[in-house]
């Protein structure tokens, strides 16, 4: 009989008979609490019901490994398809990945109710416990399209593989079948830990111009425990929504009359943003930065230059025409399918809504002559920026379409990229320090050779990743290279910061592009007198100030730091006889630059303190009559630790210190002796 030697990840090996299932060999050698899902074989990823056909190196992929939960979200994503189509027979599935903590799985399809919603995910676990076998099968090109022949969603799929040379294989449990390389879990009865979330809107293939779908959502894990786990993280993640402490703060609005994804600030939230850009403000003019102002549209051909337009128009709003131009455009019956490919071409000319504020600073840096004694140049703006998100993208201030950036770009020479690079990381770590946001990971963007996203030649990219790696080497942090996450001009280092709940937010950036000072032919005179070429670093600590205080707030739980706190105290009366010390208190609180307001009205001070705290300021001062007979205050602090008797100067000495410090907690009350 045939055979094969299969080497285990322990080193040894066996000789077993040719075209055994891998499973049975996993079974033998380690029991049938073996804990894969799939396996390597010779380094790829395979089913456990693969044949032995040759010798190899077995390497096991764990349910609780990152790749074996991925598998089991995948493999979840058929499950839900399943469901779906025996629940709703007229449902066409379209696709179905895995994505981080679970799956989701796009239908044409009536809205689900959320009656309709448990009914699948019975039905879900009603396939589990049928431990149905799950089997990859090989089919010809026609037998594939006969298979899907009533789906021209997996039909569109299939044709644009074969064009593409991908293989043509299904998975297939029970009477289900779906379009898939896979790898999967062998059985059903793999994925009890899942259950179903949400429901939301997509388009096919994210085009608005095609068929609007039905996407559900789901997570799934290993374990009934790291599902407990992640369920009781929802739950929290949900009391600390940005949207709903935003509303309740009074920190922004938005309007349906304004358009999705676009913040209104309102009065309180406003405070929180001018405090952040105070804060940065000083930190760049210790640092030597210029402050620039430019306008939120620009000429195409500006962006036709930069590599934006036409190349990422899809991320970008529709250009602007002149009013004169369209009308005569018009009149020739110029239709909007040619008038957007004779704007791609360069043969008409518009505006566009800035994507990006690097282009108008680069205008700046030509706006004259500059010299090895310029450099670096830092030029920095607030700049508002505008993408079109798709609608079932927005979230909140998390993902917009109009957004502020903390931008900078700095034109320097090739010997000061390490000096500039380390002070611009050196800002986003005082922003995170300063917040006490100290887990944080370090993400080195690197180009993907494969992608034709990229611009630029080799040589320039390997200089600038190599710039980047070695910056962030020198961060004393551990830090990660990733294909494929590099902006098209240039390699960046990502600083991705964990919040309270463990999630991971991208937020301070920095860039560094040799491609744009070449497309823009920017040079500078060196001390040879000769013209040189500058090199650009982008930078955004903060990101997008939008995106930034939606996390801030959802971090903090709207219970921000005393010197971000929209209010920093509230004075409460207990009853009228109280108002004239009350506000004595708070005009002196005014005078001393705190943000204070005053409640001397006619509610008892129970409901007086119930309505301000659900405001969240740092501190509650009460005013009654022990404080009016000894001009002192009682102070209350945001977790409702108390103190009598507190000197109002010594108070608003120590609460000015709280707020010039920037401490990131409350320490008065402690300080003062905390009273239970």
């Amino acid at each position: 009989m045939a055979s094969v030697e299969v080497r285990w990840p322990e080193g040894d090996a066996h000789t077993l008979a040719i075209g055994l299932p891998l499973e049975e060999a996993v079974r033998d050698r380690y029991g049938k609490k073996h804990g894969w899902v799939a396996a390597r074989i010779s380094g790829a990823a395979v089913d456990l019901k693969h044949p032995l056909t040759s010798d190899c190196n077995v390497e096991p992929i764990e349910a609780e490994s990152e790749e074996g939960e991925h598998i089991i979200r995948h493999s979840c994503a058929h499950l839900l398809a399943q469901a779906v189509t025996e629940l709703f027979p007229e449902a066409k599935p379209t696709i179905g990945p895995a994505i981080e903590h679970g799956f989701y799985y796009d239908f044409d399809m009536d809205p689900p109710s959320d009656e309709d919603l448990r009914a699948i995910g019975k039905r879900m676990q009603q396939i589990v416990r049928q431990n149905l076998a799950v089997e990859r099968i090989e089919l010809s090109d026609e037998e594939l399209k006969d298979r899907f022949s009533h789906n021209p969603y997996k039909i569109e799929i299939i044709e644009d593989k074969l064009e593409d040379g991908d293989a043509s294989t299904i998975y297939e449990q029970g009477e289900f079948h779906d379009l898939c390389l896979g790898p999967h879990v062998p059985r059903t009865s793999m994925l009890m830990h899942h259950e179903l979330t949400t429901t939301s809107t997509a388009y096919w293939r994210a085009d608005q111009s095609r068929t609007s779908l039905v996407r559900i959502y789901g997570i799934a894990f290993s374990t009934k425990e790291r599902l407990a786990a992640h369920r009781k993280m929802l739950k929290e993640a949900k009391q600390r929504d940005h949207r709903r402490i935003g509303k309740d703060l009074q920190l922004f609005h938005i309007s349906d009359k304004v358009g999705q994804g676009l913040i209104l600030w309102t009065p309180r939230g406003a405070i929180v943003r001018q405090e952040l850009q105070d804060f940065i403000s000083q930190e760049l003019r210790r640092q030597n930065y210029q402050q620039v102002f430019t306008p939120h549209i620009g000429k195409l051909d500006l962006y036709r230059m930069s590599g934006h337009f036409p190349y990422y128009q899809e991320s970008q709003y529709p250009p602007l025409v002149e009013r004169e131009l369209l009308s005569q455009l018009a009149d020739e019956g110029c239709t909007c399918g040619e008038l957007a490919n004779r704007m791609d071409e360069g043969d008409v000319e518009g505006y566009l809504l800035k994507p990006m504020n690097c282009p108008h600073h680069i205008q700046i840096y030509t706006s004259q002559a500059r010299s090895y004694r310029d450099l670096p140049l830092r030029l920095a703006e607030f700049g508002t920026v505008y993408r079109w998100e798709q609608s079932g993208e927005i979230s909140g201030m998390t993902r917009v379409r109009g957004f502020t950036q903390d931008d900078a770009h700095l034109f320097v020479t090739e010997d000061q990229i390490a000096a500039e690079l380390a002070g611009c990381i050196e800002l986003v770590q005082i922003i995170f320090g300063t917040l006490g946001m100290d887990d944080y990971r370090v993400r080195v963007g690197i180009r993907d050779e494969d992608s034709t996203k990229y611009v630029g030649d080799h040589e320039a990219w390997d200089k600038a990743e190599e710039s980047c790696r070695s910056a962030a080497e020198k961060l004393g942090v551990p830090f990660q290279e990733e294909k494929g996450e590099a902006a098209f001009y240039g390699p960046k280092i990502d600083f991705v910061v964990h919040d309270v709940l463990g999630r991971e937010w991208q937020l301070g950036t920095v860039q560094v592009d040799y491609n744009l000072p070449e497309r823009f032919d920017l040079t500078y005179v060196g001390s040879d007198g000769e013209k040189h070429r500058p090199v650009m670093i982008h930078r955004a600590p903060f990101g997008s100030m939008e995106r930034f205080v939606g996390v801030l707030i959802e971090h903090f739980e709207g219970r921000f730091p005393t010197w971000l706190t929209p209010t920093q105290a509230h004075v409460l009366t207990i009853s009228e006889s109280h108002r004239t010390w009350a506000c004595e208190v708070f005009r002196a609180l005014k005078e001393a630059g705190v943000r204070v307001e005053i409640d001397d009205g006619d509610d008892t001070l129970g409901k007086k303190i119930r309505t301000h705290r659900a405001m969240r300021p740092a501190y509650m001062i009460i005013i009654g009559e022990a404080e009016c007979e000894s001009r002192t205050i009682s102070l209350r602090d945001r977790q409702g630790e108390q103190v009598a008797e507190v000197s109002l100067e010594k108070f608003i000495e120590m609460l000015r210190n709280e707020i010039n410090e920037k401490e990131s907690t409350l320490n008065i009350v402690k300080e003062l002796g905390i009273k239970e």
